[in-house]
């Protein structure tokens, strides 16, 4: 991994910054502190978390450094809640429920019931998740687990479950909960835009950073991604509405159902026999996203802002707690609805003034910047913007609304960026020209517009090397001074990349698991995706399955697109070859586990035709490229 020996010293301009920021908000308010530590029972003996073959997955002590006092080289807010996030360890939340947390980005809830303990979010990997229920039971005893709950459909609240599940569990009855449309949407993002989505997340969650002061120090949200095995294990039981109850080992839980908020499917819980109330993650303490920088579909925030004013409804009157499945619970009635109230506000403002200000004819960019949250949200810590952030979450409002095009049509037909860069670097001068001035912008601190100006100079002439140091020098400066944990990252993997070059992506969320939980329907489509159109232009290529245990499927190449109709009807083109097989065996060859003559040759497929068009077929898809540029053409 590359480290940081060659990052620079913070430059005057970041250091008077992030002084500001120790004059303007409350650092003396210890409450989230003593929150954070509240009920600690203790962590592991072992701080590294490994595979099977002995890497390292997760280091509890990655973050020691965070005890010292805030250096120059971080923001002192974004430094405040990265200590609050890297405690670790088993805490009571009450009497009955627990959380691990600090064992990877998200916490994990166990729930004792009447003969085991039914466990909530199983965190991102099934190591992080096997370590933390191994440390539940030191504590509270070999319990088996009786069920399993996934709140919603990110990946880092289900990939675990193989830590703490089997499917021979599974099979023996044990019930594994989620809401309404959890499967399709859990491996639709990652699979249908994983590769992209991948990619930038490794720029997102900064896990192949150094970790210290001039590198990742967390990601607001939680610290970071862990690099362990990712697994699916589906639903058995949907909760498909608001109000629904279920009693699972003697825990009862009401359910209120959220989607569109922070995920497409999501779901909050009420604990009555508790006293408690699990917001999953559409209430945590920091301004979420409205539109991650990783990609995904933007999130409603008007609807965001109405289910927590419904659960504030249904839930705060018969709750003295409130946690999590991310940083730490609020305890006591009256805080827990000003919590909720104040976080429903942020969204809902954040909503209402975007749409006034595109009605008064302001585009994103100018939206953004004039965007000023009430001082009453501003001085509560819960809502600053660790993960999401006012800046880009306005965007998102305004590209949910109105999308990419803000309506000046100079903006309509541009250049892409190399084409563009050319042409910028020639109309000032010449690279020189623009490094010259660009220096001493960078010494004015004006950093935002040296990475502005210098990215035309970087991709124009991607070797320029001088171009290139000094771009990165001011990505870093911006990382420096960043309150929000994913543009600290952001910011200082691109500085990294312009350094060293890429670095790849340090977790894939396309694990098997995932691609197994495909609908037919959907794995047909992740193939589409793939086809490389231009190429297969003239392409006529018609292929039939007819499963054994299923419908017949018609897939046809024709003019650059890949189609499949299920069953015989009209729109089921004539086919040149036919394959009988189960569906297992269709998926073998459509997910590379075997090649067209290896499926044909296994017993009980029946081949009609020419076996070549398959591969020729199959020969027209891509692959995608989980190390495509970031910060260079």
């Amino acid at each position: 991994m590359p480290q940081n020996s060659d990052s620079k010293p913070v430059e005057p301009a970041v250091l008077e910054s992030n002084s500001a920021v120790l004059r303007r908000f409350p650092f003396d308010d210890e409450r989230d502190f003593e929150d954070a530590r509240r009920g600690f029972m203790g962590t592991a003996d072992d701080p590294l978390v490994k595979d099977a073959a002995g890497r390292v997955v997760w280091d509890l002590e990655a973050y020691g450094f965070l005890a010292r006092d805030c250096p120059d080289t971080a923001n002192p807010s974004l430094w405040r809640q990265s200590r609050l996030c890297c405690d670790h360890g088993l805490f009571e939340v009450t009497a009955g429920i627990y959380q691990v947390r600090g064992f990877d980005l998200s916490n994990m809830t166990l729930v004792e019931g009447e003969r085991g303990v039914f466990v909530i979010d199983p965190l991102l990997c099934a190591e992080t998740a096997a370590a933390g229920l191994a440390l539940y039971r030191s504590h509270r005893g070999d319990r088996p687990v009786t069920g399993v709950l996934y709140t919603h459909s990110h990946v880092d609240h289900f990939g675990g479950v193989r830590g703490v599940l089997t499917d021979a569990d599974v099979a023996a009855g044990v019930p594994v909960l989620a809401p309404q449309g959890f499967l399709e949407h859990a491996v639709s993002e990652n699979v249908y835009a994983g590769t992209a989505m991948g990619r930038r997340a490794a720029f997102m969650y900064g896990a192949a950073l150094p970790k210290g002061e001039r590198g990742q120090i967390g990601a607001g949200l939680g610290q970071t991604t862990s690099t362990g095995n990712i697994g699916l294990i589906p639903p058995t039981l949907d909760i498909t509405r608001t109000g629904q109850t279920e009693t699972v080992d003697g825990v009862r839980m009401v359910f209120q159902l959220t989607p569109g908020t922070e995920a497409p499917a999501e779901l909050n819980i009420h604990f009555p026999d508790h006293a408690a109330l699990c917001m999953a993650e559409n209430a945590t303490h920091n301004l979420h996203n409205l539109l991650t920088l990783r990609g995904a579909q933007v999130r409603d925030p008007r609807e965001w802002a109405r289910y927590l004013t419904e659960a504030v409804d249904l839930f705060a009157g018969a709750s003295d707690l409130a946690f999590a499945s991310h940083h730490w619970p609020v305890w006591g009635q009256e805080r827990l609805i000003g919590f909720l109230s104040e976080q429903r506000d942020l969204y809902a403002y954040l909503h209402d003034q975007t749409l006034r200000m595109l009605n008064q004819g302001l585009t994103a960019a100018e939206v953004a910047e004039e965007m000023v949250m009430p001082p009453a949200l501003e001085r509560a810590w819960h809502t600053h913007g660790y993960y999401g952030s006012v800046s880009h979450n306005s965007k998102a409002v305004y590209q949910r609304y109105l999308g990419w095009f803000d309506g000046n049509p100079a903006h309509l037909w541009e250049h892409p960026p190399t084409e563009s860069a050319r042409r910028y670097v020639e109309f000032m001068g010449g690279a020189d020209e623009v490094l010259r001035r660009a220096r001493e912008s960078f010494a004015e601190g004006d950093f935002r517009w040296v990475v502005q100006v210098v990215n035309h100079v970087v991709f124009a002439e991607p070797g320029h090397a001088e171009a290139r140091a000094l771009q990165a020098d001011a990505l870093e400066q911006l990382g420096y001074g960043s309150e929000n944990g994913t543009w600290r990252n952001f910011f200082l993997m691109g500085a990294l990349e312009l350094r060293h070059g890429s670095v790849g992506t340090p977790t894939s969320t396309v694990a098997p698991d995932l691609l197994a939980a495909l609908t037919l329907d959907q794995l047909f489509d992740a193939l589409s995706i793939r086809v490389d159109g231009p190429r297969s232009w003239d392409a006529d290529i018609t292929v039939r399955w007819n499963l054994t245990d299923g419908d017949p499927v018609t897939l046809r190449l024709r003019n650059g697109v890949l189609t499949h109709v299920t069953g015989s009807g009209p729109a089921a083109a004539e086919p040149e070859l036919q394959l009988t097989l189960t569906e297992a065996e269709l998926r073998s060859v459509l997910l590379g586990t075997d090649s067209p003559a290896e499926l044909a040759a296994r017993p009980g497929v029946k081949v009609v035709g020419d076996l070549g068009r398959l591969a020729e077929l199959l020969g027209f898809l891509s692959e995608p490229d989980p190390d495509f540029a970031m910060v260079t053409p």
